[in-house]
């Protein structure tokens, strides 16, 4: 399985934020216990459309050097759609 970040460019409270996805919500769920994010950060539906993380930019380095893929906005964007339409399909674990 894989884990996704696309490029921290989000300002928020004064640092920079990112999106982090994966192939699998579990795996998604194990790495971003690695980052040492707490589980209450997680976003998925029914809020948003599809299971993600979002992080700082400094996490975001973390995760690359762990092993998480680092994507520009048009590949983010296609994971986003892939885990989305996956989930409605029943095919992503929860």
């Amino acid at each position: 399985m894989t884990v996704y970040v696309d490029d921290a460019i989000w300002n928020w409270a004064g640092r920079r934020w990112c999106h982090m996805l994966a192939d699998d919500i579990a795996e998604l769920h194990r790495f971003a216990a690695l980052l040492g994010i707490h589980h209450l950060s997680y976003q998925g539906p029914p809020k948003t459309s599809a299971p993600h993380y979002d992080i700082t930019g400094f996490e975001r380095d973390r995760a690359v050097r762990l092993g998480a893929v680092p994507c520009g906005r048009e590949e983010i964007v296609e994971v986003f759609r892939r885990v989305r339409v996956a989930r409605r399909a029943g095919s992503v674990a929860a």
